[in-house]
C-alpha cells in the first residue's frame, strides 16, 4: 500500500528526500490552496464586452468582469461554470415553421479552449494570467507563452507536444483531458457541425512576452435576428413569428442586458429617435415588453423597456409543449 507522498512521487509530481516530500510546480498547480503565492498569474479573467471591440481608457467597454482563482482543477471548474452562464442559447425559426434551439458556441469547443489555456500556458511567466474575452461576434481565449516547440497554427491538428506534461497527465486521471491528441480536432469538428467557422489559432508576439490566442466566431448576422430560447418561452412562438428583424434585435438586447432604451434601439437599427420609440411602443402593445418609467414625458431620455413578466404556469405549459413536439420530431 503506497502512501500519498509515494503516489505523488510516482506520478512525478515531486521528490521524496528522506522523510520529506518536496512538491514540484505541477503539484503546486494541482493541489495548492493558493498557487498564486508562487504563481501570481494563476487565474482566469473573464471579460464580456458590449460590441465587437474592447476599447481603451474611457472607451473600455467591459460590461462584465470575473476573476477566477484557485488551483488548476478548481479554476477550470469555476471558470467553465461562469462562462456557461454568460453564453446564450438562441431560438431559430426553421423553414418548417418550428423553432429550434442553437447554442452560441458548442460546449466542447469553448470548454476545450479554456482547458488548453490553463494546461498548456507558460507558468514561467508567473505574473501573467489567462484571459477569456467575449464579444458580440467572437470568443477569444488568451494564454501566456507562445506555441510549444514544433507546434504551429498550421500543424496544430496533427502535432501533440504538451508544455506541462506532468500537469496534463495528472489532469488525465482527474478526467479533465484525454491526452489522446484529439482536443483541437474536437473543437474544429463541433464548430463545423454547428455551421460555424473553424477555430483560429494564432501566436501574438508582444514586445517581450508572446501569447497564444484562440478565436471562436459565431454567426453574428444570424445571432442578431435569433432570439434567446428563454425569451421564446416567455413571448410565445406565435408572437415571435410575427416580429421583424429590428424587433428581434431589440428583444435580444433586453434579454442580454435586462433592459433596452430608445437610444439602444437607435444604435442597433440605425433608426431615428421617433422610429425607435415607435418600435418599442409596438412591442409594448404586443405585450412583449413592459415600459416601467414615467409616461408623462413625450421624450424621456431615461425611458427603459424590459421583457414582460409572464406567469410561471404559462411558461411551463409552453415548455412542456415544446418538449413534447421535440420528442415527436425525434421519434
Amino acid at each position: 500500500m503506497h502512501t500519498e507522498p509515494e503516489i505523488l512521487a510516482l506520478a512525478r509530481l515531486g521528490k521524496r528526500k528522506q522523510s520529506t516530500f518536496i512538491p514540484n510546480t505541477a503539484c503546486a498547480l494541482l493541489f495548492a490552496n493558493d498557487p498564486r503565492m508562487k504563481f501570481p498569474g494563476c487565474l482566469v479573467r473573464i471579460l464580456r464586452f458590449d460590441g465587437e471591440a474592447e476599447g481603451t481608457g474611457e472607451k473600455f467597454n467591459a460590461v462584465k468582469d470575473f476573476r477566477i482563482e484557485g488551483n488548476v482543477p478548481s479554476m477550470i471548474i469555476q471558470a467553465a461554470e461562469v462562462l456557461g452562464t454568460q453564453l446564450r442559447e438562441f431560438s431559430k425559426l426553421g423553414k418548417d415553421g418550428k423553432f429550434y434551439t442553437a447554442p452560441e458556441y458548442p460546449q466542447p469547443a469553448w470548454y476545450e479552449a479554456l482547458v488548453n489555456a490553463c494546461v498548456h500556458r507558460s507558468y514561467s511567466l508567473r505574473t501573467m494570467n489567462v484571459f477569456v474575452k467575449m464579444f458580440d461576434d467572437r470568443l477569444e481565449v488568451e494564454s501566456p507563452g507562445g506555441f510549444p516547440p514544433l507546434v504551429t497554427p498550421q500543424n496544430i491538428y496533427e502535432v501533440h507536444k504538451p508544455r506541462n506534461p506532468y500537469l496534463m497527465e495528472a489532469l488525465l486521471y482527474l478526467d479533465f483531458v484525454k491526452c489522446a491528441h484529439e482536443g483541437t480536432r474536437r473543437m474544429r469538428d463541433t464548430m463545423q457541425e454547428a455551421k460555424l467557422p473553424a477555430p483560429e489559432f494564432r501566436q501574438v508576439d508582444a514586445a517581450t512576452t508572446p501569447l497564444v490566442r484562440v478565436v471562436l466566431r459565431n454567426d453574428v448576422r444570424q445571432r442578431r435576428v435569433w432570439v434567446d430560447a428563454d425569451v421564446t418561452l416567455v413571448v410565445g412562438e406565435s408572437v415571435m413569428k410575427s416580429l421583424s428583424e429590428d424587433e428581434k434585435r431589440a428583444i435580444n438586447f433586453a434579454a442580454e442586458y435586462g433592459e433596452v432604451s430608445v437610444s439602444d434601439v437607435q444604435r442597433l437599427t440605425k433608426r431615428s429617435w421617433p422610429s425607435a420609440k415607435r418600435l418599442l411602443s409596438q412591442l409594448v402593445v404586443k405585450k412583449v415588453l413592459e415600459h416601467r418609467v414615467r409616461k408623462d414625458l413625450d421624450r424621456d431620455p431615461q425611458a427603459r423597456f424590459m421583457i414582460r413578466s409572464v406567469p410561471t404556469d404559462v411558461i411551463l405549459t409552453r415548455l412542456r409543449r415544446k418538449q413534447r413536439e421535440d420528442r415527436e420530431e425525434g421519434s
